[in-house]
């Protein structure tokens, strides 16, 4: 069995409470696709200048942010851990030559639990984290991804955690979730999947320089960099995409999210469009 690979925008913390458009699509993915052992997630709310995997076992749900309605700081998302899939993913990144260490004493931050909750509601499936570099490039991630690869004929579910589109600045969090859409939101999020239709990774690689309202989309890198991730580890599977369309939040969160490879279009939502 070889998993197709993820990326999933998490959007706001409140995704846990506001499913929107693209939770109950999530959910039909899981319904869907082959029962992975484990689910392993690259989220940019943990990042570390050398790579770490969580090892503990149990595994805390961490509520890393302020400021959000009370009712998110009670959501628990008590999947099992995996301490033998985490030795796993260290052998194999110590085979590609990448330094990682076991972490026994962090739980799960928000950008690993919330989409899970749509995407396995259950949390019956082991997740685990993997930390994301810290001063990274999109090569770097794409590399981190090639070495997990293997992971996927192991029956481990790669899951890239990011937002296709982060600009804090602009965020209207009094407005309703899908009014008031910003249009570089949109343009940012059309221009990416028009790449990846193409099978046009060296744009992609290139983002900043010739996506439109990169700057604006993307202030700071750390939430586009994980779809470099997913694609990396899909290898050649990548040009097998499904794109999930998940509309905009709060006026500049595309939720827009993909998967990669030979169970792409398994089960997929009649609102995504495939490769040929």
């Amino acid at each position: 069995m070889t998993l197709p690979t993820l990326f999933i925008s998490h959007g706001s913390p409140t995704f846990a409470l506001e499913p929107g458009l693209l939770g109950s699509q999530l959910g039909a993915l899981g319904r869907s696709l082959p029962r992975p052992r484990a689910v392993l997630v690259v989220s940019p709310h943990w990042m570390t200048r050398e790579l770490e995997v969580l090892a503990a076992d149990p595994l805390d749900t961490i509520h890393d942010f302020g400021g959000f309605p009370r009712a998110l700081y009670a959501l628990r998302y008590p999947a099992p851990a995996a301490p033998e899939v985490a030795a796993e993913v260290l052998a194999v990144l110590s085979r590609h030559g990448v330094k990682a260490s076991a972490n026994l004493t962090r739980g799960r931050d928000h950008g690993a639990w919330v989409p899970m909750m749509h995407l396995y509601p259950d949390a019956d499936v082991p997740l685990i984290q993997l930390s994301q570099p810290s001063a990274p490039s999109p090569l770097a991630l794409l590399e981190l991804g090639q070495a997990l690869a293997p992971l996927r004929e192991r029956g481990v579910l790669i899951v890239a955690s990011g937002s296709l589109t982060h600009n804090l600045h602009d965020l209207r969090r009094e407005q309703a979730p899908d009014t008031g859409v910003e249009a570089y939101a949109r343009h940012f999020a059309q221009w990416v999947w028009d790449q990846i239709e193409q099978g046009n990774l060296g744009a992609l690689l290139d983002y900043r320089a010739q996506a439109p309202h990169a700057t604006r989309a993307h202030p700071t890198d750390e939430h586009f960099l994980p779809l470099f991730v997913a694609i990396g580890a899909a290898g050649s599977d990548w040009s097998t995409a499904r794109r999930i369309t998940g509309g905009v939040t709060y006026g500049v969160l595309s939720m827009d999210s993909f998967s990669f490879g030979p169970a792409a279009d398994v089960g997929a939502p009649a609102s995504t469009a495939a490769l040929a």
